[in-house]
């Protein structure tokens, strides 16, 4: 197996031997055998380990076997202690979520902080077939069905050619110790049950089914790579990301037919969750969107929020919600005998009103489908403020982020930025002003 690992390891160029590299220990019988595979091979390594605190006493244990392992090989030894649970309930994740994320989070930083070129994990074949039907329960596409990936950005999976029962034998010939997590063995994960009951039966009805689903994963990650090099220019060409972190999807897929001639609502339907795929967006919610012809209509993913605007769909992040971002209001009162402001040439943030025409305090607020207001220039009659969105050329987006400046009594002073309101102009008969500055 040392060969065979090292033969790998330069043939798919996966790290840099001569530089040392982060390895991931947990203290399972899979990091161990990495451990030894590393030390063996002469490749320099530090090691990591993160003591989640979800089994008490045993993260303890677990803490201290992999110490006096990196002791026994003489290389550097990081340790991190995580209140997992914490996070998870604080980030509304799974525990396995959070574990996940707090763990990459760290080699990250480790990486950068010591100049490692990459932090390699023990995946091993069975992790990926597991992990294949993970996903293909979940329904995750065909991004899922390929398995675990030997390289994904700084993190290396130098195991993957290698099955469990190949772990186990080096393992035992090698009288190597490693720590067991009592959770391995539990069926109340979905990943144990493919392990102990999915995968036994497969190998009962198939005995090469683990070449086969290797074979077959293997595949399919050709396939994914010449799939995503076909889409790339339709992306391109439908997905515009803009300045403001809005991404505009044109839903006019007829430029499909570049890649599939007289494609039909199936094909149209998967290149929607193609573009929409990377915005957390999962089969179920694209179907909803492709069949929806409602202008207005909200759809979420767990990252990003979508407006529906005629055959646009407008994504941004969830984070980014007008109502989570404060804006400044200033207000000064001015005297207009002695004010020397050219109300003409304001800045796009700045207005000035009649103080007499208005009530204090003002206030911002996003607009609402009734308001109406009378723009600056109209003597008789109100506007619907929507018309003047239409008027404008507003999108979607552009409707909910526009703020309006109302007075105490709710009457809309200026669509701040565009246009004010003709009541509250300031004449020459005006004797108290008011400036106000938004942002």
């Amino acid at each position: 197996m040392l060969h065979q690992f090292i033969s790998h390891v330069s043939q798919q160029h996966l790290f840099p031997t001569g530089q040392q590299v982060l390895l991931a220990v947990s203290g399972g019988i899979d990091s161990v055998v990495l451990a030894h595979l590393m030390h063996a091979a002469g490749y320099p390594f530090a090691i990591a380990h993160c003591n989640f605190h979800l089994r008490p006493g045993d993260c303890d244990r677990d803490q201290a076997f992999v110490r006096a392992l990196a002791d026994r090989y003489q290389v550097p030894f990081h340790v991190i202690q995580f209140d997992t649970l914490g996070h998870a309930a604080a980030h509304r994740l799974s525990v396995e979520e959070a574990a996940r994320n707090l763990r990459y989070d760290w080699f990250r930083t480790l990486c950068r902080t010591h100049a490692y070129p990459a932090v390699l994990t023990a995946h091993h074949r069975d992790d990926a077939a597991e992990t294949f039907f993970i996903n293909l329960l979940r329904g995750t596409g065909l991004s899922g069905l390929h398995g675990i990936l030997p390289v994904q950005g700084l993190v290396v999976r130098p195991l993957l050619p290698f099955g469990r029962t190949q772990i186990e034998d080096y393992a035992r010939r090698h009288g190597l110790d490693h720590v067991e997590d009592v959770t391995n063995a539990s069926l109340l994960y979905r990943r144990n049950q493919i392990r102990h009951t999915l995968l036994p039966l497969l190998r009962q009805l198939q005995p090469s089914a683990d070449d086969a689903l290797a074979n077959t994963i293997a595949h399919l990650q050709g396939v994914e790579r010449l799939y995503a090099a076909l889409l790339q220019p339709l992306r391109q060409r439908l997905v515009q990301p803009l300045p403001d972190g809005t991404v505009r999807v044109s839903l006019r897929l007829d430029a499909l037919g570049d890649l599939l001639p007289n494609p039909g609502p199936a094909q149209r339907s998967q290149l929607l969750f193609e573009l929409l795929r990377p915005y957390g967006f999962n089969a179920s919610t694209v179907s909803d969107i492709a069949e929806c012809r409602t202008p207005g209509r909200r759809f979420l993913s767990p990252t990003h929020a979508a407006l529906l605007d005629r055959d646009l769909l407008l994504l941004r992040p969830l984070s980014a919600a007008p109502a989570d971002t404060p804006v400044a209001l200033r207000v000064e009162t001015l005297r207009a005998d002695t004010c020397t402001i050219d109300f003409r040439h304001l800045p796009p943030n700045q207005a000035l009103f009649d103080a007499d025409t208005l009530r204090q305090p003002l206030s911002l607020r996003h607009w609402r489908r009734a308001d109406r207001f009378q723009p600056l220039g109209m003597p008789q009659g109100t506007q619907l403020v929507s018309d003047f969105f239409t008027d404008h050329k507003y999108s979607l987006v552009d409707k909910e982020r526009q703020l309006l400046l109302v007075d105490a009594s709710d009457r809309i002073l200026w669509i701040v930025g565009r246009r004010t309101a003709h009541p509250f102009r300031v004449t020459p008969s005006s004797r108290s002003l008011l400036l106000v500055t938004v942002g």
